[in-house]
């Protein structure tokens, strides 16, 4: 049986300026702050709130590995946590690019994301029982996330 994916909401998250942490030993680290955004879909929508933020790693492979947690608030005042897994590679060229704030196309590199929900009991507990992915594009200050529940 091949599953397959419904697109249950896309966001803008505003993003901070990074602070860079150095070399660890997974590579090189940094800290993205996420300072606000929005979200909707067709059975929820709402804010991004400020006060999360994406911890990052880029490998000596080149390859980024992303971990982003922050909450969501719905339009009817729910707050639900997001921690997002992620993985970001391209050709060099591209995400050296994608760094400095150039625009580059989404095709041109890839990012996908493993996010996990933690809602409360109510109306969007639904979230908690599912597997989800999400499909990334870095702007210069922001990310538009698409969030997709596996079926």
């Amino acid at each position: 049986m091949k599953p397959g994916l419904e697109l249950v909401f896309t966001g803008t998250a505003q993003l901070g300026t990074p602070t860079a942490v150095g070399d660890t030993p997974q590579g090189s680290r940094r800290v993205v702050p996420i300072i606000g955004g929005k979200f909707e879909g067709e059975s929820m929508r709402g804010e991004i709130l400020a006060g999360g933020a994406d911890w990052q790693f880029t490998r000596p492979d080149g390859v980024s590995e992303l971990e982003a947690l922050y909450l969501l608030r719905t339009h009817d005042g729910v707050h639900i946590q997001v921690r997002n897994y992620g993985t970001r590679h391209g050709p060099p060229d591209v995400i050296l690019k994608l760094m400095s704030g150039d625009p580059v196309s989404r095709d041109s590199y890839y990012f996908r994301a493993v996010p996990k929900f933690s809602a409360p009991a109510g109306p969007y507990e639904w979230l908690n029982r599912y597997v989800f992915l999400c499909t990334g594009e870095r702007g210069q200050n922001s990310v538009n996330l698409w969030f997709y529940r596996v079926t």
